[in-house]
């Protein structure tokens, strides 16, 4: 008889957070191509005869009153301000799992995306500054901070496996930890004048989170109710309420519940019952057969199973309807001439490559960082053109940061700096690939 044990190959070690990281890539890439969907649609209504509509739309109040407390919002506000929470914790959990579990565990690689994410925000920031110099809409300088993950995985997946996977890593790892900057500085830059109760009441939701885990409780319904009341805590007190997304995201554990080895006995005491109907009822059969299943859940740990869970309904529902809600540009009533549309174009498609390359080369120069293998400076310079694509993050700070006369010029700013930064990306790995493939 046939070991069935030995049918399949062995994990090992690093298949507990290699197989993750592949399934992330997988659907940023599928997602930055529904993204790019949602986008056309987006400005072709805007510029048709259903574009008065199409745009109203997203500003139709929904909400409730209880008494004193008002709960009404825009739809777009909603979608930005509430569903992009979920953007966020999915993005704290990613990269939560990658430093405690992946291969950003080592702090020269990590350093490396850490330090071109820093001067992929602090450079565009001073370009679009300077470019500026105190005209109107200089506030919206964290428009050109952050990095699109599902175009930039997008565009690396037309390469395949001719692009080394360190360069993924590297560009997922950057995007990551700008984004994360990029919400730090909307909640402390672009927050209203803070609610101190409210404040208050928000941390005491986060401290309620920490205790039930301490005590065990695993239940996600208990945690996505204390989670929205932190949430609604977060929106009145002046704090961009997305910051709870990544707060959450940052304290979910990665410990699992239930290790093999506990898992194993547990599924080997139900495989001993002999075959049969005898499940159902109030049996010691029926009590493993639940006990069974409980484990099988909590062998995976919460970060996982979040993950799992949330990152496709985010990437194939949220990011596309929050690209509908935001990037309806009337274009003939937009003049890309506009300083503040050069200054996001200068600070995204030239600011961002200059800043990684930078910082990154500095980083490896002083010893801080090393380059993974696989990954050369060409292929990082790549990758750096390839972080000027902004789209969501920079759409939705544009949204905080300008009045609504700028915000048409911002935004097609930022449409044109994102396409610029995708070409040339793109055709400096297209020419890599061929170099390689000649040689």
């Amino acid at each position: 008889m046939t070991d069935q044990k030995n049918e399949n190959l062995p994990v090992g070690a690093a298949d507990w957070f290699t197989k993750p990281f592949e399934r992330f890539l997988k659907i940023e890439a599928a997602a930055g191509g529904l993204l790019l969907l949602a986008l056309v649609i987006a400005l072709v209504l805007a510029n048709s005869f259903w574009a008065k509509g199409f745009l109203a739309f997203w500003e139709t109040p929904i909400g409730l009153t209880f008494g004193s407390l008002d709960f009404t919002r825009s739809l777009r506000h909603w979608i930005n301000d509430g569903l992009m929470t979920f953007f966020f914790f999915v993005v704290s959990l990613e990269l939560k799992r990658e430093v405690v579990l992946g291969e950003l565990r080592n702090p020269r690689l990590a350093a490396l995306p850490l330090a071109g994410a820093l001067g992929g925000m602090v450079v565009p920031v001073l370009l679009y500054v300077m470019l500026m110099n105190g005209e109107p809409g200089s506030h919206g300088w964290g428009t050109v901070m952050a990095t699109d993950t599902a175009f930039v995985i997008g565009c690396l997946a037309i390469f395949g496996r001719r692009i080394p996977p360190s360069l993924r890593l590297f560009l997922l790892s950057l995007a990551i930890f700008d984004d994360v900057g990029a919400i730090l500085v909307v909640a402390l830059g672009y927050g209203e004048a803070l609610n101190w109760q409210a404040l208050g009441l928000g941390v005491l939701g986060l401290g309620s989170v920490a205790a039930i885990s301490r005590l065990g409780i695993r239940s996600i319904p208990v945690y996505f109710l204390l989670g929205g009341a932190v949430w609604l805590c977060f929106d009145a007190s002046g704090i961009h309420a997305t910051i709870a997304g990544v707060i959450l995201g940052l304290m979910t554990p990665t410990k699992v519940w239930v290790s093999d080895t506990r898992l194993r006995l547990i599924l080997g005491r139900v495989l001993a019952y002999p075959q049969g109907e005898h499940w159902s009822g109030d049996t010691s059969d029926r009590h493993d057969l639940r006990q069974a299943g409980k484990a099988v859940t909590e062998s995976l740990s919460p970060i996982e199973r979040l993950e799992i869970m949330l990152h496709p309904w985010v990437g194939f529902a949220i990011m596309p309807v929050f690209a509908l809600a935001n990037a309806g540009i009337a274009v003939h009533n937009a003049d890309i001439g506009q300083s503040v549309s050069v200054a996001i174009i200068a600070g995204l498609s030239l600011g961002k490559p200059i800043g990684v390359v930078g910082f990154s080369w500095l980083a490896v120069r002083s010893g801080l960082a090393v380059l993974a293998p696989g990954l050369s400076w060409p292929f990082v310079a790549a990758g750096a053109f390839l972080t000027g694509i902004g789209f969501t993050m920079s759409l939705f700070i544009a949204g905080l940061a300008f009045e609504p006369a700028m915000l048409n010029a911002a935004k097609l700013g930022i449409l044109s700096a994102s396409a610029i930064s995708a070409l040339i990306g793109t055709l400096i790995l297209v020419r890599l690939t061929m170099r390689d493939k000649r040689v």
